[in-house]
């Protein structure tokens, strides 16, 4: 490989690895300032408080020890996130496939994350629910109560946004396996925390907060709009952050279900190259993973499909495949064309070993293509000779005009394609056994009878004639009538191993 093409992949990987972690960064450290606003907002402007001394220089003492813990929650959590991604990022950095530990330890990142956070949240909650508490239980109780709430609900988006941030990297460090030991996240444990961490908590909260402040709301400063305004401010928040965990949530179960039904109707449609990146800690990932293992077999089973085809014809692959393989024959009528190269020693004398290979393909070429276009299939290769088979294993209609028409377009093409070398073209019928000839072990379809034996001599007729093509004469007879105004009948001739004249036609002129 080159240095360049190295060269770009390392820039790729880098590019990569510091997308995952600025935007991981950027969004750890955005969800928790915006949670902190949110409680301060909540504590100041909106939930009802209980009665203090001097409201304005408690409130300006709160902001003072928000401003110090707030910085320092962010730049620890940060710390400790960009420690985590740096190990998660290593294999990628090196160049490498991850290992089964280091593919467990990403999917377990988005969970590390909300650990992380959660504790720092709860140490907020505390930390501000006992500083507030010197001024009041109540207070100190329903500060730590807005904390740890609004603290869960930002955790909760800040997961969800990890999980589909960290979907690039889990792409990658899946496309080569799931571990070994996958701890699966049920897709009904994800609906649950979503809704639960976004609509339920939030819920919770209003109701706690209605219940911890029914003494505050009955006193004469609180009126009746000051208790609306703190039930739609509580109730649009959690409306919101419960729409966008909900949300969030539904995308990441959608998005790869969307993928798979795609690749499904793919593979519906015959193609087989379709491959489903694997992104998914939950259900979704194993199913995913399966798809693509399902798509590889289905993959094997078309080349291996296509290889016997190839070998002994599709008409007998598909006979094997959907009906089993038993030795064994049965009696058919067929029709048999035998095509036999002439002066192929006399060429190999003349020319190097890989020309005369070239100038056989090239023969070969003509011969596949004009017996498939006439519906015939090729039974074997004997090394400049070839034998095609009408009739066997399924029956084909007007199964004699087509022969013949095959044999002269056959000789027709032969001669202008190949000039190299002629050829000698016998055509007959007649009954012959067809099946599975062999052992167990090792076995072939092909045909047995007197009418290939017949074209197999026919060949050396055909080759003292001038079109090189000849069929015997009852061919004719059975064709339709454009077909047989193409041929004219020849002196009858006793082939080799026979005592009684054959009649035989060849194509006119």
């Amino acid at each position: 490989m080159s240095d360049t093409v190295l060269g770009q992949r390392a820039v790729a990987r880098f590019a990569v690895v510091w997308q995952v972690r600025i935007v991981l960064a950027l969004l750890l450290i955005v969800t928790n300032l915006v949670g902190a606003v949110v409680v301060y907002c909540l504590a100041a402007l909106v939930v009802p408080m209980p009665a203090v001394a001097d409201p304005p220089q408690l409130r300006l003492e709160n902001l003072v020890l928000a401003a110090f813990y707030v910085p320092v929650a962010v730049f620890i959590g940060g710390l400790r996130g960009w420690a985590l991604t740096r190990k998660i990022t290593s294999w990628l950095r090196e160049g490498r496939d991850p290992d089964d530990a280091e593919r467990r330890a990403l999917l377990r990142t988005p969970l590390q994350m909300f650990a992380r956070q959660a504790l720092l949240w709860s140490i907020a909650a505390v930390l501000f629910g006992a500083y507030n508490a010197q001024e009041s239980i109540e207070l100190g109780w329903l500060v730590a109560l807005i904390v740890g709430l609004a603290g869960l609900s930002t955790c909760s988006v800040a997961y969800l946004l990890t999980e589909r941030a960290l979907r690039p990297m889990v792409r990658r460090a899946l496309a080569s396996g799931l571990p070994k030991r996958l701890g699966v996240r049920p897709v009904a444990v994800r609906a649950v925390l979503a809704w639960l961490l976004g609509s339920g908590i939030s819920t919770l909260g209003v109701v706690l907060v209605g219940l911890s402040a029914i003494s505050v709301l009955t006193e004469d400063e609180v009126t009746e709009d000051d208790l609306s305004i703190t039930m739609i401010v509580l109730g649009g928040i959690a409306f919101v952050i419960g729409g966008l965990t909900a949300y969030l949530a539904a995308k990441a179960t959608s998005d790869p279900v969307r993928a798979l039904r795609r690749a499904v109707a793919a593979v519906g449609e015959g193609k087989l190259d379709v491959e489903v990146p694997i992104y998914d800690g939950t259900e979704i990932g194993i199913l995913q993973a399966g798809f693509n293992e399902m798509v590889a077999g289905l993959r094997e089973r078309e080349r291996i499909r296509d290889l016997f085809g190839r070998h002994v014809g599709d008409d007998v692959a598909m006979r094997a495949l959907t009906r089993g393989v038993e030795l064994g024959g049965e009696v058919r009528e067929v029709a048999v064309l035998f095509v036999d190269v002439v002066g192929s020693t006399s060429l190999a004398e003349k020319l190097p070993p890989d020309e005369v290979v070239a100038v056989l393909n090239r023969f070969f070429d003509v011969v596949i293509d004009v017996v498939h276009e006439y519906d015939g299939w090729i039974n074997k290769f004997e090394g400049d000779a070839a034998l095609a088979i009408w009739g066997a294993p399924v029956a084909v209609e007007d199964r004699d005009s087509r022969i013949l028409a095959a044999a002269r377009v056959m000789g027709e093409r032969l001669a202008r394609a190949v000039p190299e070398v002629g050829a000698g073209i016998g055509v007959s019928s007649g009954m012959a056994v067809a099946g599975n000839v062999g052992a167990a072990e090792r076995y072939e379809y092909t045909v047995i009878g007197d009418p290939v034996n017949e074209a197999a001599r026919l060949t050396d007729v055909a080759k003292t004639v001038p079109r090189g093509v000849v069929a015997n004469a009852r061919l004719v007879d059975g064709a339709s009538q454009d077909e047989a105004a193409r041929w004219t009948p020849l002196e009858p001739v006793v082939v080799r191993g026979r005592t009684e004249p054959t009649p035989l036609a060849t194509p006119r002129d």
